[in-house]
């Protein structure tokens, strides 16, 4: 079978496993978020954490829990590395540096998953299942309960409510992200991703001397950094580590992991605002990016360019051969179309044109399905833009499942799709300007100038993947790329949330003859349209110094 065919029919059992599960499971997620009634271990975890999971918030009440809930978080995280080499199960690691251990807390709260350490020589049982994990769980439930807040926005009333953080934090976490994480960690320990508390051992005999391997709670870590959409790997080498995913079938599942939720949120949108059509046009707006993505990374991919590429049958190098060029590809796009962040490859080693298209999935605002409840709210932003330049167009006040896109709706919306570029952006130029962090760099030229771009575009959009040839475990990294991913995961929470209020105070307004039909095919590729221009015009002059500058010179 040639590598071309393999990849399509991976891409295509793909594609029959997320639409066998967008029904299910999108109904599931609705009725978890619409249910009056509580599971006894909810109650058990309401009256440990002294919340009242009955009373309705506005959006001030709803940010305030949400950003209490996040600060403690990073606090506990924090705390817990400095300790680590007091802690019993740290395998002999010491604590973690202050900055270092910043970074990291402020990583895996926001969702992000940034790593500038070495997970197998850093971080013990403790931290890893104790706090890693634990993060990688709570930070997709907040996700997902902020996007069902916006949601909610839209519901025919005048109350300004828009639920209970607490109730959503938590029917996330024990109704949806925890039942597949056990069913998922159980195919993966079946596919031979490993599931122990080992300590450290020497494997095997190689020039020079032994290798030293430590086990870990791998198979649960992996499932929840996947379906969360963290990316956070248990070992340095990520996804592309046999005990993370040993094979093509483990490659396959991951993928199905990181992209079932996102996708399935547009049907619990639709069952929630009352039109499974609403959810359709979401949906065919985040499969088409995606589809056209995978596709030219695939072509990009296994193009040929002389001798080397013709004998490995594409462009081969920093990628496995256990999942080969198509399993690569379709790994990348999914993660960094998501805010997972996880890598079964380097894409620093992928041709430039390749390299740019991770980059541009995530400057797309990770939304084509984006992250778990991000990419729905995300795309539910760009929504608003697209029906505000329809209203332009036509000269009518725009509408939006019968709210009315007004002036302070709008400024919320560009608010939210400013943050990140600025981010980006400004700690980018930052980064050239000054001395050191230069020096951080393994390339130098186009490369090299992606090579950082690429970090702060992760970190900004909760990414968490990187190019591979830049040294960030340093002062000035590891604080910016800190900082970038708080910003870049709570500002925008800010004006989503308020957006929502906005629109759950408004009464809804009938349907006209002059209503913009947004659940048609043509509305779908306004927005379409919509997120590549304002992509383009926002990362364009970067994107010309790093990677399209070297795919043209290659």
């Amino acid at each position: 079978m040639s590598p071309v065919l393999a990849g399509v029919l991976q891409l295509l059992a793909l594609i029959v496993a997320l639409g066998l599960s967008y029904r299910p499971l999108g109904d599931h997620m609705a009725r978890v978020y619409s249910s009056e009634k509580h599971l006894r271990v909810e109650k058990w975890i309401y009256k440990g954490i002294g919340a009242n999971p009955s009373a309705e918030m506005r959006w001030p009440a709803y940010l305030r829990g949400v950003l209490a809930f996040s600060a403690v978080s990073v606090l506990f995280l924090y705390l817990l590395q400095r300790v680590q080499g007091a802690l019993p199960g740290s395998l002999g690691f010491v604590s973690i540096d202050p900055d270092q251990a910043f970074n990291t807390a402020a990583s895996f709260v926001a969702n992000t998953n940034w790593q500038s350490y070495y997970g197998e020589q850093a971080m013990g049982h403790v931290v890893q299942t104790g706090g890693l994990a634990v993060q990688n769980f709570v930070s997709a439930a907040v996700g997902m309960a902020v996007a069902v807040a916006l949601v909610r926005g839209f519901a025919p009333s005048r109350t300004g409510e828009l639920g209970n953080f607490w109730s959503d934090l938590v029917r996330g976490t024990v109704r949806i992200l925890l039942p597949i994480s056990v069913v998922g960690a159980l195919v993966l320990v079946a596919c031979g991703a490993i599931q122990n508390f080992a300590g450290i051992h020497e494997v095997g005999q190689f020039t020079g001397g032994s290798q030293q391997w430590n086990g870990g709670a791998v198979a649960s870590q992996e499932v929840i950094k996947e379906l969360g959409t963290n990316g956070g790997g248990y070992f340095n080498a990520n996804s592309s580590h046999p005990f993370e995913n040993p094979n093509g079938l483990s490659n396959l599942f991951e993928i199905y992991l990181i992209l079932v939720i996102p996708f399935a949120l547009t049907r619990t949108f639709g069952r929630m605002v009352g039109s499974l059509k609403q959810g359709y046009a979401i949906l065919g707006t985040m499969a088409a990016i995606w589809l056209g993505f995978t596709a030219l990374m695939m072509w990009t991919e296994f193009a040929h360019n002389g001798p080397a590429f013709d004998i490995a049958g594409g462009a081969m190098e920093g990628k496995e051969t256990r999942f080969g060029i198509g399993g690569s590809s379709i790994f990348a796009v999914a993660t960094t179309l998501t805010s997972t962040g996880a890598v079964n490859s380097f894409h620093s080693s992928y041709t430039g044109f390749g390299g740019g298209i991770t980059m541009l999935g995530m400057q797309l605002g990770e939304i084509a399905p984006g992250g778990v409840g991000s990419g729905l709210y995300g795309m539910l932003i760009m929504a608003i833009i697209a029906v505000f330049i329809a209203g332009l167009m036509v000269g009518r006040t725009p509408e939006y499942l019968g709210k009315k896109i007004g002036t302070r709706e709008i400024k919320f919306a560009a608010c939210y799709i400013l943050i990140t570029p600025a981010l980006v952006l400004c700690f980018t130029a930052a980064s050239f300007v000054l001395d050191t962090p230069s020096h951080s760099m393994t390339n130098s030229g186009a490369h090299g100038f992606s090579e950082i771009l690429y970090a702060y575009t992760s970190g900004a959009n909760n990414n968490g993947s990187a190019f591979a040839g830049l040294n960030a475990d340093t002062q000035w990294f590891n604080t910016t790329i800190g900082i970038a991913m708080l910003l870049g995961r709570f500002l925008p929470m800010v004006f989503v949330l308020a957006l929502a209020g906005s629109l759950a105070e408004q009464k809804p307004v009938p349907e006209t003859a002059g209503t913009l039909r947004t659940e048609k095919p043509l509305f779908t590729g306004l927005l379409v349209g919509t997120i590549l221009i304002i992509t383009g015009l926002t990362y364009f002059p970067a994107l010309a110094l790093g990677p399209l500058a070297e795919g043209l010179a290659a």
